[in-house]
């Protein structure tokens, strides 16, 4: 085996393994910031009803084509098959070359979201450089004849020492690889991480504080969102007994799982309002509701600015949240 078709034969597995990365990246953010248009940089150079479909079929794109790349290597993929998926990886890395070159010119404080949030670095030329060097990297497996077990296992080490010098040249035109090595080493202060809004939401509809509370809700959006240190609180609209309130979470800014507490207040006056009994099961008389089964209340001292009448008169609030750890 020559040395070009033993390079030929690793961008095979290269590729794949970079556009299933970043497909699972992207995925990875999306679920749990709440929002796919979120994740991508390229994504803001076009108008905001375009994003979401643009992000979505963008990761579909580079599924299909890794799982293809896989699937057309051998000998059951060879002619026309593998041909196409060669073609659209070129054709996908070129294109992403050149949303790169247009994003850093336009928006040089977007970052390109090639793996997700690991990729909010603003484009620099090392990204451009990668970009451009995975498109040639796809165009020289346009004509790879199929890849054959024997000469693989044959040509082994040759083979092993090519894929890890080019892993080495892609991890260090990668500024995810430091962002990386940053998180692995390193816990921010609650007080100082970078939490989207937006992941705040989907974690607080995820909870079973939202689902006990969902039903006294009357909007789909929130009135109020603000952040003190380590907690956000996010209020909505609802009404209880008759009468217009406002129900306070309290999510902690924490990646997975965060602990979630809730309270109730009037929305005139910003008192606090006891949460209505639930009425009791048919068959279980006298069994207490789930607010007394939670356990005690606990107080919380927190800025309220839910409230315009509150922001004027007074800077500090003490709600009784109950908890849901």
């Amino acid at each position: 085996m020559t040395i070009i078709s033993a390079i030929q034969y690793v961008q095979i597995p290269l590729l794949a393994a970079m556009l299933l990365g970043g497909c699972s990246a992207k995925l990875v953010q999306a679920v749990r910031g709440g929002s796919m248009e979120a994740t991508l940089g390229p994504t803001a150079l076009f108008p905001m009803r375009m994003r979401r479909p643009l992000a979505l079929a963008l990761c579909a794109v580079e599924c299909v084509l890794g799982i293809g790349l896989i699937a057309t290597a051998g000998q059951a993929g060879r002619g026309a098959p593998a041909m196409c998926v060669r073609l659209g990886a070129v054709l996908l890395f070129t294109v992403a070359t050149s949303a790169l070159i247009e994003l850093r010119t336009s928006r040089p404080d977007i970052g390109c979201g090639c793996f997700g949030e690991f990729s909010g670095t603003p484009v620099t030329g090392r990204s451009l450089a990668r970009s451009a060097l995975l498109a040639v990297a796809a165009l020289v497996t346009v004509w790879l004849p199929p890849l054959r077990q024997a000469a693989i296992e044959s040509h082994a080490a040759q083979l092993l020492i090519i894929l890890v010098a080019e892993l080495t040249v892609i991890g260090a035109l990668s500024p995810e690889v430091g962002e990386g090595l940053v998180r692995l080493g390193y816990s921010d202060p609650c007080e100082l991480r970078l939490i989207p809004a937006a992941r705040t939401l989907a974690a607080l509809r995820r909870s079973k504080q939202w689902r006990r509370h969902a039903g006294v809700v009357t909007a789909g959006t929130p009135s109020d969102i603000w952040r003190e240190l380590c907690w956000r609180y996010v209020v909505y609209p609802s009404r209880v007994d008759g009468r217009d309130a406002q129900i306070v979470f309290a999510v902690y800014l924490k990646q997975r799982r965060p602990p979630i507490h809730v309270a109730l207040v009037d929305a005139a006056s910003g008192r606090v309002l006891p949460w209505p009994a639930a009425p009791p099961r048919p068959g279980r008389p006298g069994r207490p509701t789930p607010h007394a089964r939670r356990g005690r209340a606990l107080r919380v001292p927190v800025a309220w600015p839910g409230l315009a009448t509150a922001r004027r008169t007074s800077a500090h609030s003490h709600l009784p949240f109950s908890t849901d750890l």
